[in-house]
């Protein structure tokens, strides 16, 4: 019998069942004891120590950190399902001062291992099986690391500073309500349900739908802009300043284990290609009859269709897709269901947006969505859905090399959409409709690779005039610029998008993250094209890349795939490829176009 699903918020239960009951007591106190047994290790460490006594100390302190990222997942998972929870505001407060504390008690040991010489630290690694990726990557932050004090001091630092400014921020902007006229009735909407009308075929919802969504944010621009300023300064600070990598994008890059050369071939490439795009815009601009495109207008669908999912629909579309690839992928989705750590409902309060959180190996992903029934918001499933997907593919591994990098996360998550919309064209008969999930392929590869890039592009760009003393409005002055560098005379600009830049949370809370999404996008585009090609014999490589998690470096995961991503023409093969899309949908449309 098929199980029937339904909107719901999701159950913390396989975590703690509240923040101050005697399970979370009992593991702050189970905590503190592993801890405190921990740091009496520090005198094992030396040169000369045993294998098998190096490999039972990584697995001490393995414990430790799982049991840790419990209680903080608990905490963050918790803001996220109601972020004006006051109660909840200081409870994960209070854990990632605690979390800092933890971090600087166990510190010695990976400043140890990066100060352990090579000859000893290969011995060591050749007979550590699942955790050597993790111990030779710890080393490549040798030449970035501080002293013991000074590490300690930046952890304790982040917690009343980049941290909290962090949760500042998420407090701020999600209790934003806004207002828009709906059938002659003035309505209060989140920003999950704002954002709906944005691609709706009102052109005048669409456009009070983005006017409204920034006069909000604008009223908050000099504040918002004064915590990114205060966020980017103190990036320059500990990242350049302090662990001296060449640029504010190398130190992600290094956590990325991706070199810088690969990050700016790709950014380049991206740059390279804006016509692609504001091709595509141009034909849009021409089937709306609205020329040329307005920003308001670039995510309108061509065919007017008001087409929804219901959730149980969608979730049915979703798993048998997944399915139609391999039986493991809907039966590892559908656990997420069946254990409670879904929250799909829409709330006020809630976080907006979608994620997927992972919180160690033994546990089943949560993942939020904010799930309102329009084709995007089966589609963003899907993209969380794939998050978990890989998780729980990559579930063998250790605590430190089950998360692939973030260039490698958006694996799964984007070729789960792809499966997903070829799973919709499939089965849809209204030609309406199919002719408009075709244009939303094009329009969430410009979302998901140009728009990101773009971001990422003006990330560097405003860390540089941050830290050369730029005021808010000249960096939305900035921002701006970006807008007409990518679209163009394709697109025209309002002004109110110069404070696009407050809104967009990644900048604020993992900087440079942003180009991790056109990593994935293009790097998907071409497994997808393999897949098509190969068929059945495809399967396994693209499972062994899921499988293998965090525990190799993406450049060596992908080597093995056949893919070379120093090769600009691998990222250009991307774009050859939405460039077909667009020559195709310009043949589907002629007709139509010419009358």
């Amino acid at each position: 019998m098929k199980t029937t699903y339904s909107l719901s918020s999701w159950s913390l239960a396989d975590l703690f069942t509240a923040q101050e009951s005697s399970e979370m007591m009992a593991a702050f106190a189970e905590l503190e004891a592993k801890a405190t047994t921990f740091e009496h290790v520090r005198e094992e460490l030396t040169a000369e120590i045993a294998a098998d006594s190096f490999l039972r100390l990584i697995q001490q302190y393995e414990q430790i950190i799982r049991l840790a990222y419990r209680i903080h997942a608990f905490a963050g998972l918790s803001f996220a399902a109601d972020t004006q929870d006051q109660a909840a505001q200081t409870f994960l407060a209070q854990v990632e001062q605690k979390m800092a504390a933890l971090e600087n008690r166990t510190l010695f040991f990976s400043l140890w291992w990066k100060e352990l010489d090579d000859k000893n630290s290969g011995r060591l690694m050749a007979t550590s099986g699942d955790y050597r990726y993790w111990l030779a990557e710890m080393r490549h932050f040798k030449p970035h690391t501080l002293s013991e004090a000074e590490e300690i001091v930046v952890n304790l630092k982040n917690t009343s500073g980049a941290k909290a400014l962090h949760n500042l921020y998420d407090s701020i902007t999600n209790r934003y309500t806004f207002y828009l006229l709906l059938d002659g009735e003035v309505k209060e909407l989140t920003r999950g349900e704002l954002m709906v009308y944005v691609r709706g075929h009102d052109p005048n919802l669409r456009a009070a739908a983005y006017q409204e969504f920034y006069r909000i944010y604008s009223k908050d621009e000099p504040i918002l802009g004064q915590i990114y300023q205060t966020l980017v300064r103190d990036w320059q600070n500990e990242q350049v300043d302090l662990r001296h990598f060449i640029s504010p994008i190398s130190s992600r890059n290094l956590s990325n284990d991706i070199p810088d050369e690969v990050v700016n071939t790709l950014l380049e490439v991206c740059q390279k290609n804006t016509h692609v795009f504001q091709r595509f815009f141009r034909l849009k601009a021409r089937l709306l009859g609205i020329e040329p495109l307005r920003r308001y207008d670039i995510y309108a669908p061509v065919a007017k269709t008001d087409k929804s999912f219901e959730f149980n629909s969608a979730t049915d579309i979703i798993l048998e897709s997944f399915a139609m690839f391999d039986t493991s992928l809907s039966s590892l989705a559908r656990m997420v269901f069946d254990s409670n750590h879904l929250d799909s409902e829409v709330r006020k309060g809630k976080r907006s947006g979608a994620f997927c959180s992972t919180v160690e190996p033994a546990l089943t992903p949560w993942v939020l969505v904010n799930y309102q029934g329009k084709p995007d918001d089966v589609a963003t499933l899907a993209h969380e859905l794939g998050h978990a997907i890989h998780s729980l593919f990559a579930s063998h591994h250790s605590v430190f090399t089950q998360h692939a990098s973030l260039p490698l996360a958006e694996t799964a998550s984007t070729f789960g959409e792809m499966m997903l919309i070829d799973s919709l064209l499939e089965q849809e008969t209204d030609e309406s409709v199919r002719r408009d999930l075709l244009f939303r392929q094009i329009d969430d590869s410009y979302a998901s690779i140009m728009r990101q890039a773009y971001f990422a592009l003006f990330e560097r760009q405003a860390h540089a005039l941050i830290n050369k003393g730029a005021t808010v409005e000249e960096i939305s002055a900035a921002y701006l610029e970006n807008l007409h560098s990518q679209f163009g005379d394709a697109v025209e600009l309002s002004v109110e998008f110069r404070w696009e830049w407050v809104s967009i949370p990644h900048i604020y809370q993992v900087p440079f993250y942003v180009y991790a999404y056109t990593f994935g996008k293009l790097l998907v585009l071409s497994l997808y094209q393999q897949y098509k090609a190969e068929g059945e014999t495809f399967k396994p490589r693209y499972l062994q890349i899921l499988a293998s998690g965090g525990s190799e470096a993406p450049v060596t995961i992908l080597s093995r795939a056949g893919i070379n991503v120093f090769d600009p023409s691998f990222w250009q093969s991307g774009f050859d490829y939405i460039d077909s899309l667009v020559n195709q949908l310009e043949v589907l449309t002629a007709t139509e176009i010419h009358g």
